[in-house]
């Protein structure tokens, strides 16, 4: 039995929340008006997993959500408006420990909880076995304190290259001439994804010959402003994918969401651009598509897939057909990975080059940059 608690100041969003999860087998509901009753029930409901809303009175989610991880880890789902307010606000409750977000409807929850529901309770099946990286969670706590201290720059200067920059690499030329890169990092993740991204892209340098494309499960109000975030804190450039883009060294590409990232080559050269979301496939921005689109435009044997922690089998497919074409392949180890799903399906499909735990997937991928 999976005990959930539903947090929200809304009787009605709790009442039909409460029914959604009451109608579904294997679930023990209860219920909290704030973060205050939340944390009570902390204690003495002990939940397996939590939704939970952002604006509440008494204790808003967010100091609920700091107070849970640090009394009693416990995977959380955040209920997350689709605003620009709200998309900031969810990317501040990942980076403190919530595993995954639900977009709330912009009508009446009522008329939207039809649609809401499988997604939702797919989620919070998923939480339930999620794994809390407590140690996660203490480094971004003593990030926080140190920048509101003023003790470290919230963003890390970046050094930007430019044409006549005599030192710049040769990946930067070949952008610059016949606009075809020498090969493409494809990264997949879903549920635990922005801090898993957080460990992969910070370490890597400015420099790095490769561009870097990402299919992070998330709703098109996150990407941007996710995009953004790893942008501040990473020496490559990060943009979100919002139209056709040339791809270029020292940049990672963010799918948009609710769309899916592919790879086309062009007469001036081989871009990413966003789709509309394909009915084949079910997760989007869709791994499986984006792998199977650079498969076109590039021999498999200059393509790398990084699959991290994520609910669903997502990318598992595409890139173990990637691993047999002689593509290489990385999958996060179950140890360290929020929800091994993805990278568990590619594991058990015999699709994975190598397997490493997320503080290791960055020099590895240098490594592979080395060959």
């Amino acid at each position: 039995m999976t005990r959930v608690l539903v947090v929200d100041d809304s009787a009605l969003a709790r009442r039909l929340l409460g029914d959604l999860f009451e109608a579904e087998p294997g679930f023990e509901v209860a219920y909290a008006r704030n973060g205050v009753e939340a944390l009570d029930s902390l204690r003495t409901f002990e939940p397996d997993v939590i939704t939970l809303d952002v604006h509440m009175p008494q204790m808003d989610g967010l100091a609920c959500l700091d107070r849970i991880m640090v009394e009693r880890p416990t995977p959380v789902v955040m209920v997350s408006s689709l605003t620009e307010e709200g998309a900031a606000e969810t990317l501040e409750a990942l980076q403190l420990g919530a595993v995954d977000v639900i977009a709330k409807p912009a009508g009446p929850l009522s008329l939207e909880i039809d649609t809401l529901g499988p997604p939702l309770v797919a989620k919070i099946r998923a939480a339930a076995g999620a794994r809390i990286r407590r140690t996660h969670r203490l480094t971004e706590r003593v990030r926080t304190l140190a920048n509101a201290a003023g003790a470290i720059p919230a963003v890390r200067p970046r050094p930007r290259l430019s044409p006549a920059d005599p030192a710049e690499p040769a990946g930067r030329r070949w952008a610059l001439g016949d606009g075809t890169p020498p090969g493409l990092v494809l990264v997949g993740c879903s549920t635990g994804g922005p801090p898993a991204l957080d460990a992969l892209l910070e370490p890597l340098p400015a420099d790095f010959p490769w561009p870097i494309l990402v299919a992070q499960h998330m709703p098109r109000a996150f990407t941007g402003p996710l995009a953004r975030r790893l942008d501040g804190i990473c020496a490559l450039e990060v943009v979100e994918v919002t139209r056709p883009l040339l791809l270029e060294p020292g940049r990672v590409y963010v799918g948009r969401g609710e769309a899916d990232l592919v790879v086309s080559a062009r007469p001036d050269g081989v871009v990413a651009l966003p789709a509309p979301a394909a009915e084949a496939y079910r997760w989007h921005p869709s791994v499986d598509r984006l792998v199977e689109t650079a498969m076109v435009a590039f021999p498999a044997e200059r393509l790398v897939g990084v699959l991290m922690t994520g609910m669903g089998d997502d990318g598992a497919a595409a890139m173990t057909q990637l691993q047999a074409a002689g593509g290489r392949t990385l999958a996060e180890a179950e140890e360290t990975a929020v929800v091994w799903g993805m990278p568990g399906e590619l594991v058990r499909a015999g699709g994975a080059s190598l397997v490493a735990p997320l503080d290791g997937l960055a020099d590895r991928l240098l490594a592979e940059m080395a060959r």
